[in-house]
């Protein structure tokens, strides 16, 4: 047997030590484990996003997810991260907010079951426009943007129904939020 020089021995104990103290560092993302697919498929069909999408399609997007629990008060993502995933609340409830300066932390929706976000990610390239925080605690099915992505090249017959359906949810939260603009506008609470 060779031994390692000095100089090796040192250098593989600092790796390991700056491993470890990257592990501490990074907050830890819950686990995933995956729904059994006919759930996932069923949940999927109930979403307004992938409502009406054939079910051949929605057991391919089901196969791509992963089920995540956060507990109450957790951040899920922060406004500015890089967006790469969309969620589905499966249980619990979601905040999405924004920090207003001068007034704190305004809230813009509290989702429930059945709800999703993080969807224009899924778009777009832009960070993520606010912050999603667990409201009550939650199980979330969550399906990444390089899977979708990746599954949306090979079967374009999905991806065309699918842009659709983005195409009328965006329509519809603009619409939603044309109506507050104009409820603040009116109150004087602009």
């Amino acid at each position: 047997m060779s031994e390692l020089p000095a100089d090796a021995d040192v250098a593989a104990d600092v790796d390991i030590d700056i491993r470890a103290a990257e592990k501490e560092a990074a907050p830890a993302a819950p686990a995933g484990t995956s729904l059994p697919p006919e759930q996932a498929v069923d949940l999927l069909s109930r979403v307004h996003i992938f409502a009406g999408l054939q079910p051949a399609y929605l057991r391919r997007i089901a196969a791509l997810g992963l089920e995540e629990v956060h507990e109450h008060g957790s951040l899920v993502f922060a406004e500015g991260s890089q967006g790469d995933k969309i969620y589905l609340l499966l249980e619990g409830a979601i905040r999405i907010s924004r920090q207003v300066p001068g007034m704190g932390e305004e809230a813009l929706a509290i989702l429930r079951a059945g709800d999703y976000f993080g969807e224009m990610a899924l778009i777009d390239d832009f960070p993520r426009s606010a912050d999603a925080r667990v409201h009550e605690k939650c199980r979330l099915f969550v399906i990444r943007k390089e899977d979708l992505e990746d599954l949306l090249f090979i079967d374009r017959d999905l991806a065309y129904d699918l842009l659709w359906n983005f195409v009328r949810t965006l329509s519809t939260r603009l619409r939603e939020t044309n109506d507050k603009m104009t409820f603040l506008a009116v109150s004087n609470r602009f």
